[in-house]
């Protein structure tokens, strides 16, 4: 399996995993945005995987981007989820069903208003070394 799918999968279950979170999005968490969706909810954006073998292990270095998207008041909302994703996140113990997680890290998060003026928009980045 390619990290980078294994490494989502994993995002994904812990995300699910936490009933604040869940809760706050409704459950609502999209590999790619649907036509059609309620919000505030999380999409999985831009993913990218790049060498990271030793003379030893074959391994990757995953970049992911999660979005976050809220259509409440301000940017409260949707820094509190983006909250919720970098306490959980961050340094989390996630079981890959074939690699092995070294680290995961939150890179980087902002929220800036979307150029449809009423839906805040949230991008997380997150970073992460698997050995296979």
């Amino acid at each position: 399996m390619i990290a980078a799918l294994e490494l989502q999968a994993a995002l994904v279950a812990r995300v699910l995993t936490d009933g604040d979170l869940a809760a706050l999005v409704d459950g609502r968490i999209h590999d790619g945005a649907p036509r059609a969706t309620a919000f505030p909810s999380i999409t999985i954006g831009e993913t990218g995987q790049a060498d990271w073998s030793s003379d030893n292990e074959a391994g990757g270095e995953v970049r992911l981007t999660l979005h976050v998207w809220s259509r409440g008041v301000g940017k409260r909302k949707a820094w509190t989820i983006i909250g919720h994703l970098m306490r959980l996140l961050h340094d989390a113990p996630l079981v890959l069903e074939a690699g092995a997680l070294v680290l995961v890290r939150i890179t980087f998060a902002e929220v800036r208003l979307d150029p449809d003026g009423i839906t805040e928009h949230g991008v997380v980045r997150v970073a992460a070394l698997v050995e296979n």
